[in-house]
């Protein structure tokens, strides 16, 4: 079972607890001090796949040296601005990587792993590319 607390702080300002006791700070984009509560969505589901992603690699033997994932979310206009769409870039590095064994981890994480994409993805399209850089950029 999953368990957070966010605590007010002043201002547009929060603090958001998870249940090992670990914290971010949340804030309004004109508090400046915090991740906007939106993009924390779009942080989750990357997250969520990131460690999905290192895991299966790492037991197909293909051991990621550098992963980044751009997430990008396009809401509607009007409140309470739900994403309906969310692109994810995965910018990957290792020695032994493959495009095939990318591509089977993604859709792995995101079919069956991870509790974020699969909260979303009934409001949410959730599309995903990656590009592996060289060993040598990492």
């Amino acid at each position: 079972m999953g368990f957070a607390t966010v605590k007010w702080i002043g201002g547009k300002q929060f603090v958001g607890i998870d249940s090992t006791r670990h914290s971010v700070v949340l804030s309004t984009p004109d508090e400046g001090v915090g991740i906007k509560p939106s993009e924390l969505l779009l942080i989750a589901v990357a997250s969520c796949s990131a460690v999905d992603i290192v895991e299966i690699l790492k037991k197909k033997r293909m051991p990621v040296t550098f992963l980044e994932i751009s997430a990008q979310g396009e809401q509607d206009q009007d409140p309470p601005w739900a994403f309906r769409k969310i692109h994810m870039h995965f910018c990957l590095g290792g020695k032994a990587l493959t495009d095939k064994a990318i591509e089977q981890a993604i859709e792995l994480s995101e079919a069956k792993y991870c509790s974020v994409a699969a909260t979303v993805r009934g409001v949410a399209q959730i599309t995903t590319d990656f590009e592996i850089i060289p060993a040598s950029d990492c």
